[in-house]
């Protein structure tokens, strides 16, 4: 096969593809259309393009045929999908730029979606954030909906796009860039909570893929593999990237907001000493 036969989806989905080129438009033409003072930095523009490419890639792409095909590989695209793209695209704080193109062209935008607001609102909650965060891993991975999904071209494309809007929803309320000093996004402490239990909820589910002695998931065997892997060996690998990879973020996510909190301490810690030196 040649380079562009792997590049080429192997099974193409116009949804897929025209959402994707939306996002990177809009976010094109907002990053054009701003002030040079209120563009964000190359790195960031880099990590938002790198996340919106990966999570293409492992999409719409022969990528996609070996995570049908081998469970390690499926592993491997839902924690692209759900933890390595989302991650990449919330510490890019893309908003900003999307938004300054939507008010550009509809400045009333946000009335029209405050409705979705509302329901925004409601699956940032932590709990509930978290619950959906690792329920679905769990959801998908139950054999019996797991073999449904991998035999339902429908199924398996609602399985894939839930772990994206979903890791993107979760990721964002971890990385929201809001100080809670001084806004209503969620506080450092309760972030690096929530971020702890979703590591070890995942943790549990990777151990019991590892260490499980049957099969757990047959429906590799009644398709074939794409390569000649032991079926042990591809049980093992996919629950070792179920729990090993999401643990260690899920570390990073900690260190990261340890390190936000104490500059950002430090910084309105300050701010009020210099606002009460000036009054008294």
């Amino acid at each position: 096969m040649s380079l562009l036969d792997y590049l080429l989806p192997y099974d193409f989905s116009p949804l897929t593809v025209l959402s994707y080129m939306l996002v990177m438009g809009f976010y094109g033409i907002g990053l054009l259309r701003m002030p040079n003072q209120d563009r964000p930095g190359a790195l960031r523009i880099f990590a938002f393009t790198l996340g919106v490419l990966i999570c293409y890639a492992v999409m719409q792409t022969r990528f996609d045929y070996y995570a049908q095909y081998m469970f390690f590989v499926h592993r491997g695209q839902h924690l692209i999908l759900h933890h390595i793209g989302p991650i990449l695209i919330a510490l890019s704080n893309p908003l900003p730029i999307i938004w300054f193109w939507f008010e550009k062209i509809s400045p009333g935008w946000r009335r029209t979606l405050r409705p979705l607001g509302w329901v925004y609102q409601v699956l940032q909650q932590p709990l509930i954030a978290l619950f959906l965060f690792v329920g679905l891993i769990y959801f998908w991975l139950w054999p019996s909906i797991h073999f449904d999904a991998m035999l339902s071209r429908d199924l398996y494309w609602v399985m894939n796009w839930s772990m994206l809007l979903d890791g993107l929803l979760f990721w964002w309320l971890i990385f929201d860039p809001r100080p809670p000093a001084i806004t209503s996004s969620l506080g450092y402490g309760r972030r690096m909570l929530v971020l702890a239990a979703a590591g070890v909820l995942q943790m549990f589910l990777g151990a019991w893929i590892v260490f499980s002695r049957d099969m757990v998931y047959d429906v590799y065997e009644v398709c074939g593999r794409a390569w000649p892997l032991d079926p042990e060996v591809d049980q093992l690998l996919g629950g070792m990237l179920t729990y090993i990879p999401p643990a260690m973020m899920s570390i990073l996510g900690i260190l990261l907001m340890l390190r936000r909190a104490m500059h950002q301490d430090g910084k309105y810690t300050n701010h009020s000493k210099t606002l009460a030196e000036t009054a008294s």
